[in-house]
């Protein structure tokens, strides 16, 4: 596959090949499945303290023909406290008691950790960086790249050393993604709890750019509403289909593309 790589200035410099990387099919099951093994590589555990509802003087009065025996009472034969004035024989410690423990309660030592193959991780980190490529799946995501020069975006290395926000701004607008940072700049209230919790506020996921090394880029598109910078080395499936939807607007330098070929192109 012919690719364009764009100069700084949105002239076409030069054309590159690329065999694999876009041509491979997108498989939708891998995708997700490897979306989800790295979320849940993300999960912190949690879970209730042992003790918890067990602090208690309770315990069985269900014996025959001993002091406090509950035989013939018609009570329920539960763990109960004895000998505190007011609280005398009231339930406690079992489940259905009032502050009794809980009965399937969560526990730190469950495994969250989804597992995958290696090679199924390969195949299913290849597939997205496909579908990035793909115009039907890009605008399925809902991005606006009608004016983008080229899809996939490639750019030259220079962009890397870019560290000003104003400089930034100025390229990636000459290349086409004028519109789709409109786009993830609009915030929405979120409806329920949630706005309680931390994330009051809905935001846009913009597109994503993708260098061979962190050379001053971070510092400037970083301040954009929605887009992300990522290291080739660090590049995840996630980064390319959130939420497991491939097809995420992606600005390649022509470095990355080249590392990802190397690794990935045989």
């Amino acid at each position: 596959m012919k690719v364009p790589v764009y100069s700084l200035k949105g002239e076409v410099k030069k054309s590159m090949d690329f065999v694999r990387v876009f041509s491979e099919p997108v498989r939708l099951d891998l995708i997700n499945r490897a979306v989800l093994s790295e979320q849940s590589n993300n999960r912190q555990v949690y879970g209730t303290d042992p003790l918890a509802g067990k602090r208690t003087s309770a315990h069985y009065h269900g014996r025959r023909k001993v002091r406090h025996s509950m035989m013939n009472r018609e009570m329920a034969r539960m763990a109960r406290i004895h000998g505190s004035g007011f609280m005398h024989m009231t339930a406690r410690f079992v489940p259905q008691a009032i502050k009794g423990r809980k009965a399937h309660p969560p526990k730190v030592e469950k495994i969250w950790k989804r597992g995958m193959n290696k090679k199924e991780k390969i195949k299913a980190l290849v597939s997205a960086v496909s579908a990035t490529a793909k115009k039907d799946y890009v605008a399925s995501r809902g991005h606006m790249a009608e004016e983008v020069k080229h899809i996939p975006l490639v750019v030259d290395n220079g962009i890397e050393e870019v560290s000003k926000f104003k400089e930034i701004s100025d390229v990636l607008k000459t290349l086409g993604l004028e519109k789709e940072i409109e786009r993830t700049k609009e915030k929405k209230v979120r409806s329920g709890k949630g706005t309680l919790r931390g994330r009051r506020y809905k935001k846009k996921r913009g597109f994503l750019i993708v260098v061979s090394e962190y050379r001053g880029i971070e510092k400037a598109a970083g301040n954009i509403p929605g887009v992300d910078i990522v290291k080739i080395a660090d590049l995840r499936v996630e980064d390319l289909a959130p939420g497991g939807t491939p097809g995420r607007l992606t600005l390649w330098t022509e470095g990355a593309l080249e590392q990802i070929e190397k690794r990935f192109g045989e």
